[in-house]
């Protein structure tokens, strides 16, 4: 073999690294033996690269390929002597035991975390002391004198930790990694053990010190040569020598230790940079703080900025799905032009939305991440049952599961068609007679009044609720093996449904399945490793092992579209390349806060700094935009609040706005009409072809009458929002009840109708001991809080406050009493209204006969009553029940005189409210209802919506179907006649 050329070499941003390798390495070995090329071994830094490279060589033709290898593979060399490895999740289960044990006694530590996340930032941690090697003693080194006593007791902690995880034989690769580097330097150092082939270390940073330390052995070695990926060659030799630890966040930071080891990088090829004027650019904007002298000073020596900047393009879009609608029409327009296109982005929810918007054309992109495991059908079913351990049965939860495509795929005796239609049945079922929190007896129940298939799935579908309903006290910690059989036998039963078999449905088949099974069998291999979890850390741990893993199951992509990660930027081919979601917390990505240690305490053990990831992730973003086409994406706001440009892209605009010598400004500006351009086609695409007249405000009139009858408390509602009383009465339309009910002030109001229902049935007297009457009352209340409301929260409040307004409901009751009896309790009455087919219903709360022989008419009210404005222009209830009393509408009552009405408020201080009450008042209100009602019968009036609201924030049941928002309360109504024959 000719002399082998060595030392360190480098390639700039912009230029496919593995490509460009691949071919300055065959340019090497030019002249050379096919076997020669096979004895070379290549240690790349990822398996993405590897890939890369393998598919770089396929395109030069037949030969003999060299040893691939990742870089971090290095222990399975002489350091696999030690033994075999000890798998991760063993050793994050072992620190979770230790963490578990430490809880116990210091619950303040765990700072919100569960015990699996805080065992995964430890194990993350001891990775990085073996890499860096950092023994134990490192964390006897810091100085605990100055930090709080968080700090402290953490430290105490960890010193414990590391004594236990990082002593006695290597078992981590990360270990193994650290000793074959350290071996391979030490030996080479001395002439010993030196590789007879050569040896190539290719797109690594040396972001780790193992890393680092094997590559600087590599470059030192006669047939050795390590190849960096985007180097920024035009950097001054001033600014290289100010990247230490404090410029971790700077992109070329990672090269500084070897570049002061070896020197500086060589040319691996004489490929060219794509956009070298904008490199010089992107680099000088870059640099690390302080950073605006050296714009002075340098930056009047850029080259003009317009051809540099030709091939940038800027899209600032208002919110993120603008973003993504422009990015999906960048790339459907490169598609049509045959033209290869890379979307490079951090954010997955960016790629979700724009995966969407391409979804519409029938385009579909190689995501190089895949699907995550979690947001897998197997993923999120496993996750929704683990959801349930030591939570209640709520209806929504249920049939969440009931209704998941995995639920009985392995029925044997019903159709998974029979099986979605009955759990449809049986939600309409729990939303409108509950209970809140369903039981297998409830569900067994329903079932009764179904046909036989209805009583199959049922009785199954209670079986599954009763199950459930064991684990919802399930809060102590128990064996995770434990936790795992419960999960999978819940699972299991779930998938096979009535009659089925687990082995026959679709839970563990297609590969997200397997992925699913493997997490499950790979946790039950080692649980025993680990302690005792609750619910809530078990469910962490399951969705961190299945985060790890991801479907990348091939599908019918397109070619030419590409989505990859940041990381992936170095290996970006040909075409155009789109940078998006350059905001801060976006790329780069908010830094993970660390539960350990704090920043001096880290560069007191010898470890990095956080802010290395936001070097390593400007490094990604400066080889990213050294591509020749390229185009920028943020969103100027996001579903909280306006976000902060990334600061690379923040330093770039503000460099090339102060640059107007080099035309920086139009530049810039340049830049974002190009954008402007893609949003532009964004917003034609999203704009209908024909536009839709907005729909007018409804006043339906339909065939008279329109109904024959009206309760009372609909009087209100047809003076203030007809058309509601429109879509309730004649077009027999209800809402739903939500899936999840709450304590709301609804219920509050019947609670406590029932509550006093119940007391006055007991036929209390004026006579009766205001103590005896107290204890009645609040036994009553007790009685009813527990059977209707099933929240104990809810339970215990409530109760709270009825005993505060117990004194004043007694003395105000036994007032009451004096004056007369109960005489009509939640009774139903009805009068007919001469001369129409009509008539009006009512249930007062309470009647009572006055020893005088009139009546009071007394209303329940949980909240504020109305106010006698209210009643005179709105709130005709009582006075409307008061006049019906006067035609002896109650049978218990007969005709009647009305002496008054009055409001008991149930909640505030427990008051009764008197309110303006005579005859001359009733004739009115009475009266003006017959007008009222047979405008509406007659078809005279239509049904208007929201008529006369009393407030603007108005919200009723029924105002998506009149399409309020289409129109305003300020637009006249369209009275049209709607149902007629004609």
């Amino acid at each position: 073999m000719a002399e082998w050329q060595s030392g360190l070499f480098a390639l700039p941003p912009g230029v496919d690294f593995a490509a460009e390798f691949v071919r300055g390495f065959l340019d090497r070995m030019s002249g050379q033996p096919p076997e020669a090329v096979a004895r070379v071994t290549i240690y790349a830094n990822s398996g993405r690269t590897l890939t890369a490279m393998q598919d770089a060589f396929d395109r030069h033709g037949p030969l003999l390929l060299p040893t691939l290898r990742v870089v971090t593979d290095l222990g399975a060399g002489p350091a696999a002597a030690h033994g075999p490895l000890a798998a991760p999740l063993a050793r994050r289960l072992e620190l979770a035991r230790l963490i578990d044990g430490l809880l116990g006694q210091r619950p303040d530590l765990a700072a919100g975390h569960s015990v699996p996340a805080l065992a995964h930032s430890l194990a993350d941690l001891m990775t990085e002391m073996q890499t860096e090697g950092c023994g134990p003693d490192a964390l006897y080194s810091i100085d605990t004198g100055d930090h709080a006593r968080h700090w402290q007791n953490a430290l105490e902690f960890l010193r414990i930790a590391a004594d236990f995880h990082l002593t006695g034989v290597p078992v981590d690769r990360a270990a193994r990694q650290r000793i074959a580097a350290q071996t391979a330097a030490a030996d080479w150092a001395r002439g010993l053990n030196l590789p007879a082939d050569p040896v190539i270390v290719a797109g690594s940073t040396g972001s780790h010190g193992a890393t680092r330390l094997f590559m600087q052995a590599v470059a030192g070695l006669p047939n050795g040569a390590v190849v960096l990926p985007g180097f920024g060659a035009g950097q001054p030799q001033d600014v290289w020598d100010r990247l230490d630890v404090t410029a971790e966040d700077h992109p070329q930071a990672r090269f500084a230790p070897l570049i002061g080891a070896v020197g500086m990088p060589r040319a691996w090829t004489d490929a060219a940079a794509a956009a070298p004027d904008r490199n010089r650019l992107v680099s000088l904007a870059l640099r690390p703080a302080p950073v605006t002298d050296q714009w002075i000073a340098e930056g009047p020596s850029l080259p003009d900025l317009l051809p540099a900047c030709d091939g940038l393009t800027l899209i600032e879009a208002d919110q993120p799905g603008q973003e993504a609608e422009a990015i999906a029409l960048v790339m459907r327009d490169a598609a049509e032009r045959v033209t290869p296109v890379t979307l490079i982005a951090a954010d997955r929810d960016l790629i979700r939305r724009v995966n969407a918007a391409l979804d519409r054309w029938h385009l579909r992109a190689d995501d190089s991440a895949g699907r995550p495991l979690p947001q897998t059908a197997p993923g999120l079913f496993l996750r929704h049952v683990t959801g349930l351990f030591g939570e209640a049965l709520t209806i929504d939860r249920l049939l969440i599961l009931l209704k998941h495509p995995l639920t009985a795929t392995g029925s044997l005796l019903i159709g998974a068609n029979d099986a979605r239609r009955q759990a449809r049945d049986l939600e309409l079922e729990l939303r409108d007679r509950g209970p809140v929190f369903p039981t297998g007896d409830a569900l067994r129940n329903w079932a009764t009044r179904g046909d036989e298939v209805r009583k199959l799935w049922a009785e199954w579908a209670a079986d599954v609720a009763d199950h459930f309903k064991v684990f919802e006290t399930d809060l102590t910690p128990r064996p995770i093996s434990d936790r795992l059989a419960d999960l999978r036998r819940m699972a299991e039963m779930l998938a096979a449904g009535p009659g089925g078999d687990a082995t026959a449905s679709e839970l563990w088949k297609k590969k997200p399945g397997q992925l699913a099974r493997s997490v499950i069998d790979h946790l039950a291999e080692h649980a025993g490793e680990g302690p005792d979890l609750g619910p809530g850390d078990f469910a962490s741990l399951l969705y961190d092992e299945l985060q790890a893993l991801a479907d990348r199951t091939e599908a019918d992509y397109n070619p030419l579209l590409k989505i990859r990660g940041p990381r992936e930027a170095r290996i970006v081919g040909a075409g155009m390349v789109i940078l998006s979601g350059l905001n801060e917390g976006g790329w780069p990505q908010a830094l993970s806060p660390d539960p350990w240690l704090s920043r001096q305490m880290r560069l007191q053990a010898g470890l990095t700094l956080p802010e290395r990831q936001i070097g390593l992730a400007a490094h990604d973003f400066q080889q990213g935009i050294g591509a020749a086409r390229v185009i920028l994406t943020r969103a100027k706001r996001n579903a909280e609040a306006e976000t902060i440009p990334s600061r690379w892209l923040n330093r770039l605009t503000n460099l090339m706005a102060g640059l107007p010598e080099r035309n920086g400004p139009q530049a810039l500006q340049a830049m974002r009409e190009r954008g402007r351009h893609w949003l532009a086609l964004a917003e034609a695409a999203a704009r209908p072809e024909a536009r839709l007249a907005p729909a007018a405000r409804p006043s339906p009139i339909p065939p008279e009458p329109a109904f024959d009858e009206l309760p009372v408390t609909d009087i209100a509602l047809l003076i203030r929002d007809p058309y509601a009383v429109y879509a309730k009465r004649v077009l027999k339309l209800r809402p739903l009840n939500p899936l999840r009910p709450e304590p709301d002030a609804a219920l509050r109001g019947q609670t406590l109708h029932s509550i006093v229902e119940a007391l006055l049935r007991t036929r209390p007297s004026a006579q009766t001991p205001p103590d005896t009457l107290r204890r009645t009352f609040l036994d009553i209340t007790a009685e009813i809080l527990e059977k209707e409301v099933p929240w104990p929260s809810a339970r215990a409040f409530w109760q709270a406050r009825m005993e505060g307004i117990a004194d004043r409901i007694v003395s105000d009751e036994l007032a009451r009493l004096a004056e007369g009896s109960p005489q009509v309790i939640e009774q139903r009455g009805a009068v007919r209204v001469s001369g129409m087919n009509f008539r009006l219903t009512a249930k007062p709360d309470r009647i009572d006969l006055l020893h005088d022989g009139r009546a009071m008419i007394y209303d329940y009210k949980s909240g504020k009553p109305p106010s006698d404005a209210q009643i005179a222009h709105f709130d005709k209830q009582l006075v409307l029940e008061a006049a019906m009393a006067r035609h002896g509408a109650f049978p218990d009552l007969g005709p009647v005189d009305v002496a008054g009405i009055r409001y008991i408020q149930l909640g505030g201080d427990g008051a009764t409210h008197e309110r303006d009450f005579s005859a001359l008042i009733e004739k009115q209100n009475w009266d003006g209802f017959l007008r009222l009602v047979a405008s509406y019968l007659t078809g005279g009036t239509g049904f208007t919506a929201i008529r006369a609201p009393e407030l603007r924030a108005y919200a009723g049941d029924y105002d998506h179907l009149a399409r309020y928002g289409e129109w305003s309360l300020a637009d006249d109504p369209q009275p049209g006649r709607v149902g007629h024959d004609e």
